[in-house]
């Protein structure tokens, strides 16, 4: 006697098939979202590595143009600058980098200042004295000057009164303004003081970190500042100074010259920009703050011994004003920047 064939497949053997592939499933989802997290990871440091590199470029390159055409007498350096542009007062530093710090470690900002005037900005020698009520200035030549521009009169000696004013009319020799009585010091303007041209506009651009974590710019003449590069959460600055007179930075510190003599001391710029991953990571991979290695060569005042063992001295970036800090990654580009229009016109 024969038994019958079984048929199909029985409810055990189907419920070991479903546990089974359920399980593989599971397999497939875990490695797809740790390859996932991980491609995210990647990516958003490759995000910082590139803001960090791009912003620290940008800066460099304006820090390079710092003082063109503006420094031809370093006697002149520190003089503030007083004058109206339309119905506007005007009242800056001539400098070509003015750092403002931040308190308690938060960002810095930076002043950035050149002539705007294409092809050369070309210093005048004044020829003439010129008393504080006239209208136009006696030069050698107006090479250079159109009407329009913007000049500003420095005294030979760098005394601390520069007027800012607006070519009305130039001949060969004669360059025409407006009254200058409320700007100009009570002796006026002796001849060998000279003139300096910012061109049509004034270039003054101040980089600066937003409360939303941009790098942004904000032109003197405009009312809003634009953002350029997210996820850039500090930007610390420090004065490059040859306190020695011996054509080499010898000390950095953040304090702003008072004096001409003080701002003769600036040959360059060092910056340091840290910039943050742009995902967030569930797990704690940032325990403290990133250190600015300045190395050995120079002591800074406010600096500690690196905690990475390379036996430099270390500024720590802060970062603790951010929500949830920990969570994210960090990156930290530094360079120093010669400020090459003060060198050129030691």
């Amino acid at each position: 006697m024969f038994g019958r064939e079984q048929q199909g497949i029985m409810l055990i053997e189907l419920m070991i098939g479903l546990v089974i592939g359920l399980m593989t499933a599971l397999a497939i989802v875990q490695v797809l979202s740790v390859a996932e997290s991980q491609r995210r990871t990647v990516t958003s440091g490759t995000d910082a590595q590139v803001t960090g590199a791009v912003s620290l470029h940008s800066l460099q390159r304006e820090i390079r143009q710092a003082g063109y055409g503006l420094l031809d007498n370093p006697n002149a350096l520190g003089c503030p600058i007083t004058g109206k542009v339309g119905v506007n007062n005007v009242n800056i530093t001539l400098a070509p980098v003015v750092i403002t710090n931040g308190a308690d470690g938060a960002p810095d900002s930076l002043q950035i200042f050149s002539s705007s005037k294409q092809g050369a900005s070309v210093p005048l020698m004044v020829s003439n004295n010129h008393l504080q009520a006239a209208t136009s200035f006696d030069v050698k030549s107006s090479f250079s000057v159109a009407v329009g521009d913007l000049l500003v009169a420095v005294p030979e000696t760098g005394a601390a009164a520069c007027a800012l004013f607006s070519v009305t009319s130039t001949t060969q020799t004669k360059i025409n303004h407006a009254d200058l009585t409320a700007y100009s010091p009570a002796a006026g303007y002796p001849a060998k003081s000279f003139l300096v041209n910012l061109g049509g506009e004034i270039n003054r651009r101040t980089y600066s970190i937003s409360a939303k974590n941009v790098l942004q710019v904000q032109e003197y003449s405009a009312a809003n500042p634009k953002d350029f590069y997210p996820e850039v959460v500090n930007l610390q600055a420090l004065y490059g100074k040859d306190t020695n007179s011996d054509g080499v930075v010898d000390a950095y510190d953040t304090d702003t010259p008072t004096t001409s003599a003080g701002w003769k001391q600036v040959l360059a710029v060092r910056l340091a920009v840290v910039t943050r991953s742009s995902e967030y990571d569930k797990d704690l991979v940032t325990n403290s703050a990133p250190e600015w290695d300045l190395g050995t060569a120079i002591t800074v005042t406010g600096t500690t011994e690196c905690t990475s063992g390379s036996g430099g001295q270390c500024l720590a970036l802060k970062i603790s004003q951010l929500a949830d800090w920990k969570h994210y990654r960090y990156k930290v580009y530094d360079t120093l920047i010669p400020l090459r229009n003060a060198l050129w016109n030691s």
